[in-house]
């Protein structure tokens, strides 16, 4: 077992998760999206997104490219998150709340495809 490629799965599938977690609950309630959930799924995704440079190979290529639609989205959300925490007047109302649940949503389908060509590739893996 190559431990290195356990850790390179766990990011990847840890990610997926934390950010499904966030995005999971009403679409529009600040109550249900936890901002220490949306952080925690930004640091995983760049754990894994870092750990995704350095592979040459077509499927290294799109598993990167997906990583990196995944931080952009996430990124956008936390922005918008702050915008509204600290900036917006109104504070988080139930528009901001879906803009940001919705980038997050973004997130995990970039997620989703980055788990289902892990998945490809390792089944495609002859030894």
């Amino acid at each position: 077992m190559n431990l290195e490629k356990v850790f390179f799965g766990f990011f990847i599938i840890l990610a997926l998760t934390l950010n499904f977690g966030f995005v999971l609950g009403e679409i529009d309630n600040p109550a249900h999206h936890n901002v220490y959930e949306l952080f925690a799924a930004i640091v995983v995704n760049l754990i894994a997104t870092v750990m995704k440079f350095g592979d040459r190979t077509h499927t290294g290529a799109l598993l990167l490219a997906t990583s990196l639609v995944a931080m952009l989205q996430l990124l956008a959300a936390a922005v918008v998150w702050g915008f509204a925490a600290h900036i917006s007047a109104a504070g988080m109302d139930p528009m901001l709340t879906a803009s940001i649940v919705s980038l997050a949503a973004g997130a995990v389908v970039a997620n989703v495809i980055s788990v289902v060509l892990l998945i490809a590739d390792a089944v495609n893996l002859r030894r």
